[in-house]
C-alpha cells in the first residue's frame, strides 16, 4: 500500500458538518447549499438522512415548488455513514458498491462528510 491508499477519512473530511432540519424548505437548502459551495446537508432529526442537490433538482424537475416542498418529502433516509479511522480506498469502494456520492463521518454522532470529489482528489 502507498502512503495515498492509507490516508484516512479523518485526514480528508469536510468539517464542520453543515445540516438542515428536515421541516426546512427545498429552496432554503439549495440556497445553503450554494453558500457554502456544497452538495450535501445532514438532515438533523430521524434516522441518518441527507438532502443532497441531486435530491433538491430531481425534487425541482418532477414539477414541486421549492418553496412549498420540505426537506423532508426529497431527502434520502437511512444512509450509509463511515468512521474517522476508516481508508480512503474503503470509503471508494463503498460510494461505488453503493453508487453514492456523499456520506456523513459519526463517532459518537455527525463529525463531519466525505464527497466523491474528496475521495477523487485523494486518491488520483
Amino acid at each position: 500500500m502507498d502512503t495515498q491508499q492509507k490516508t484516512r477519512v479523518r485526514e480528508v473530511m469536510s468539517t464542520p458538518l453543515e445540516t438542515i432540519a428536515p421541516s426546512a424548505s427545498v429552496k432554503e437548502a439549495a440556497q445553503r447549499m450554494r453558500e457554502k459551495d456544497i452538495s450535501a446537508l445532514v438532515v438533523t432529526t430521524g434516522p441518518r438522512s441527507i438532502v443532497t442537490s441531486t435530491d433538491v433538482l430531481d425534487s425541482v424537475a418532477q414539477g414541486q415548488d421549492p418553496t412549498e416542498a420540505v426537506v423532508s418529502d426529497v431527502m434520502t433516509e437511512s444512509v450509509e455513514t463511515v468512521t474517522p479511522d476508516l481508508y480512503m480506498e474503503e470509503v471508494a469502494a463503498m460510494m461505488t458498491m453503493y453508487e453514492i456520492q456523499h456520506l456523513p463521518v459519526v463517532d459518537d454522532g455527525y463529525v463531519g462528510m466525505i464527497s466523491s470529489t474528496d475521495v477523487t482528489a485523494q486518491l488520483s
